[in-house]
């Protein structure tokens, strides 16, 4: 140890004397504390050096509570942080370290310390020397120390993981596996032995590449009562292999992970400094992956499988993003979702639905700029006929490959339930062979040993409870499992050689026929003028366009049709309001808005349609009032209606007030007999007495 120089004891005042000395005690990690006890030593007697500048034993304050942590960064480092505290706060005279990097490795934390120390007058003693912060040498040369010291630990870092890339271009690099691939005892990766976990990751790639959707996937498993295997990578139960429930999470990590593909990779993460000094994991792209061998162990998919489930999910989440392209089929009705492109700008169609006569129907609306710049939309266009005419346009393409289609569908069908129930039957042996277990550790114990015995007792019960618990949910799951016999596969292969009226059938979802369309349409592009152009991009280049007629407004749609206004004018020659309305109605007729029809309907849509009532139409033909027919006749009302009622006068009902209109006889009348008194006009009906009146 090198003695104290005159000069450096100058630099030791009364001030730094009346203030305490610290003492930092630090080693890197638990094992050097255990094993390197001589540097420990060492760091301790720094207190003589402390004393022999004069400060007492009880001045000098030592702060170990930083044992095993690193110097890299100050996070976690309580004792670093009191001593930066005591040293800001004025209260220390002098700081106290074997090294420069027993203190910090870290610039940052070193240079913030240094700045520190200066502002407060604080000296700073190694192994090597006493430096006062205030003095520009003294600075300078802690600068450089802690600049070393930090390239000391990059340099012992590259050292240490120096051999780690060189073994992994070689692929021969032992990494953690994911659940389903383990190390053979030649350090060989193999698929794991359990058959139960190969299916249950075999049936997870099937089940995606079925329903193309992770979420679906999830669901799937769900509704089948499926578990998936999960192994612990930490604690007391490390590699311990556990069942549960499937979660969306472990669906993306199976499916992006290239092991289950047999693909070696290494670097496809990478380690980046965050605030407070913690680390955030950032996954890279491939192409800036550090090792990526295809084909270098046994896998469940292939290479070009994995890459097409990418695709897949990144099509599934450019659905967030502005473009809405490739997105998942929802259960709306809308057949182009997702694929719909505004003609007049180039961006994607969102969708929006309206409710008709309890019907959900879409509209194609391309609103970008609208909602950007709060202008007005660039095209909204109904699209229930466009989806009709899409329906028809694949009807009549796939119809001759409906059939090969059918068998392929029910094939997989088939064979997916299949897969289920033996992975249902897995769960069953597993819980099978754990009770078999507890059964054997139970018998070979000591019956003397109650302690021993009881425990075991109880965990063959509980091993018992689970056997039952899963033959239950076996046996259940089998027996609701739906087989199809060999005729009902040929009544739905005959249906589905039907593709029309599979297509056309409202049992099947809008979903399933979304994935069809997706099948076959890239994109279908949507321009409304005179008329609605459909131009429909197929997957394999080939280029259709449709053209539809507008669709009619809503008070066009509103309107009576045609053929009930023809109806209409042809029973106005005989028959008043109500009877016309009976009549459409016992012919199905209703209104243009589907509502049966009425004797005031008929009105409205007469008078609309400017139709010559059943009261015109008789005056047309010379029929009489009963005012004016007593008038040509020289009788009474109450005669006309007499001789109405006898039948020897013409009277036709005119309207649904009950007012008659009649015609000239063509022969004479009998009058009424000479002398008979009127009749009292008080008693006289008021409609009756109004018209004599007015006769008169």
């Amino acid at each position: 140890m090198n003695s104290l120089v005159p000069p450096a004891l100058m630099k030791v005042t009364a001030e730094h004397l009346r203030r305490n000395a610290y003492l930092y005690v630090r080693q890197s990690t638990l094992r050097q504390v255990l094993t390197n006890t001589e540097s420990t030593h060492r760091q301790y007697d720094l207190r003589g050096r402390a004393t022999a500048l004069g400060w007492t034993a009880e001045q000098v304050i030592v702060i170990d509570t930083d044992q095993g942590q690193s110097g890299a960064t100050a996070t976690d480092r309580d004792g670093f942080q009191h001593l930066v505290a005591e040293v800001s706060m004025g209260r220390a005279g002098i700081i106290l370290g074997l090294e420069v990097s027993r203190l910090a490795r870290n610039n940052a934390d070193w240079h913030r310390l240094l700045e520190i120390c200066a502002l407060s007058g604080t000296l700073i003693l190694d192994e090597d020397g006493l430096y006062d912060p205030c003095n520009f040498n003294d600075r300078l040369l802690l600068g450089l120390k802690g600049t070393m010291s930090e390239a000391e630990l990059h340099l012992l870092k590259g050292r240490l993981r120096g051999g780690i890339p060189s073994k992994a271009r070689r692929g021969e690099l032992i990494q953690p596996l994911p659940v389903g691939l383990v190390h053979t005892p030649a350090g060989k990766v193999a698929l794991d032995p359990d058959t139960g976990v190969q299916q249950a990751v075999a049936h997870l790639f099937t089940t995606f590449t079925a329903t193309g959707s992770a979420l679906a996937t999830v669901k799937a498993f769900r509704q089948q009562g499926l578990r998936f295997p999960h192994r612990i990578n930490a604690g007391d139960r490390k590699g311990e292999l556990i069942w549960g429930p499937l979660e969306h999470s472990g669906v993306l990590r199976v499916l992006h992970n290239p092991c289950y593909a047999g693909a070696f990779c290494y670097g496809r993460h990478s380690q980046r400094p965050a605030p407070g000094g913690k680390t955030s994991t950032v996954t890279l792209p491939r192409d800036q992956w550090t090792v990526l061998i295809t084909d270098a162990h046994p896998g469940y998919i292939t290479w070009t499988q994995f890459e097409a489930n990418q695709n897949r999910l990144a099509e599934l989440a450019v659905a967030h993003g502005p473009d809405r392209r490739h997105g998942p089929p929802r259960e709306g009705p809308a057949l182009l979702q997702g694929l719909a492109v505004c003609g007049l700008c180039g961006r994607r169609m969102t969708v929006r639905y309206h409710t008709r006569r309890g019907t959900h129907l879409p509209d194609y609306v391309c609103q970008n700029d609208g909602i950007r710049t709060a202008t007005a939309k660039c095209q909204a266009i109904p699209g229930a006929g466009i989806d009709t005419a899409i329906g028809q346009f694949l009807v009549d393409t796939l119809t001759p490959l409906a059939l090969e289609t059918a068998l392929a569908v029910a094939d997989e069908l088939s064979t997916r339930a299949e897969d289920a129930d033996r992975l249902r039957a897995t769960t069953v042996h597993r819980a099978q062979h754990h009770a078999e277990q507890a059964r054997r550790r139970y018998l070979a114990v000591d019956p003397t040993n109650r302690l021993v015995a009881d425990t075991l007792e109880a965990d063959w019960n509980s091993a018992l409870r689970e056997l039952a618990d899963a033959t239950d949910a076996y046996e259940h799951a089998k027996s609701a499992a739906a087989t199809l016999t060999e005729t009902q596969r040929q009544r739905i292969t005959a249906l589905a050689a039907d593709f029309p009226t599979l297509w056309n059938n409202p049992a099947t979802p809008p979903r399933e026929r979304k994935r069809m369309v997706r099948l076959l349409i890239e994109d279908v592009t949507l321009r409304r003028d005179n008329a609605i152009t459909v131009h429909i991009r197929l997957k394999g280049g080939q280029h259709h366009t449709l053209t539809l007629p507008l669709p009619l407004a809503a008070w066009q749609l509103r309107q009576t049709p045609p053929h009930v206004v023809v109806a209409i004018d042809e029973l106005l020659d005989d028959h008043t309001d109500s009877q016309i309305a009976a009549i459409l109605t016992g012919r199905n007729l209703t209104s243009g808005t589907g509502q049966p029809l009425y004797g005031r309907l008929i009105g409205q849509i007469r008078h609309h349609h400017q139709l010559r009532s059943h009261t015109q139409r008789l005056r047309d033909a010379g029929l009489l009032t009963l005012t004016e027919i007593g008038h040509r006749l020289g009788v009474s009302p109450n005669t006309v209606k007499t001789w109405r009622n006898r039948g020897l006068l013409t009277g036709r009902l005119a309207n649904d007030k009950g007012e008659y209109l009649y015609q000239l006889p063509d022969t004479d009348l009998p009058r009424p007999r000479p002398g008979r008194p009127p009749r009292n006009p008080s008693t006289t009906k008021t409609t009756t007495a109004s018209t004599t009146r007015s006769a008169v």
